[in-house]
């Protein structure tokens, strides 16, 4: 239960009042957004996890990288590896990604595109912009709150 006002409640309770918790928020709005990309990702064939994925491929694609190895895709996206595995192995049985042995170290994986990954871009071209109308702010807005909520990310995890 919120409190209508705030001043009615002890310092214990309004701490632990529901919508008084950052972490809620977050939680929440998580979960919206998730919705959100729901269906803008069924059209595509993906999951939110393996969208996340392909945008980080997509991005070393672009800008003409070598294959990440699957440790380097784990630490762009927060993942783990047994996380991170299956959901590359589905990506693969989606003949979106090719997973591949190192040569130089057989115990390093690496994940590349392929065409038919590539040209998965394209379709996902349209869902920034879907976002940004849902979300009823300006670009400006959007750019703020993602650095905020990057930059307590990082605190976070640097305690």
């Amino acid at each position: 239960m919120a409190y209508k006002n705030i001043s009615d409640a002890s310092p214990a309770d309004a701490l632990l009042a529901l919508d008084n918790q950052l972490c809620f928020a977050l939680y929440s709005s998580s979960l919206a957004m998730t919705k959100l990309y729901k269906p803008l990702l069924a059209d595509l064939g993906l999951t939110y996890p393996q969208y996340l994925t392909m945008l980080v491929l997509w991005e070393g694609d672009s800008a003409q990288q070598d294959a990440p190895t699957v440790s380097q895709l784990g630490e762009r996206l927060l993942l783990d590896s047994g996380t991170l595995t299956p959901l590359l192995k589905r990506l693969e049985a989606l003949e979106l990604v090719k997973r591949q042995r190192s040569a130089q170290d057989e115990r390093r994986v690496h994940v590349a595109l392929t065409a038919q990954g590539r040209r998965l871009k394209g379709r996902a071209a349209k869902i920034p912009a879907c976002v940004l109308a849902a979300s009823q702010c300006s670009i400006k807005e959007l750019t703020a709150l993602n650095q905020q909520v990057r930059q307590f990310r990082a605190r976070l995890l640097q305690a």
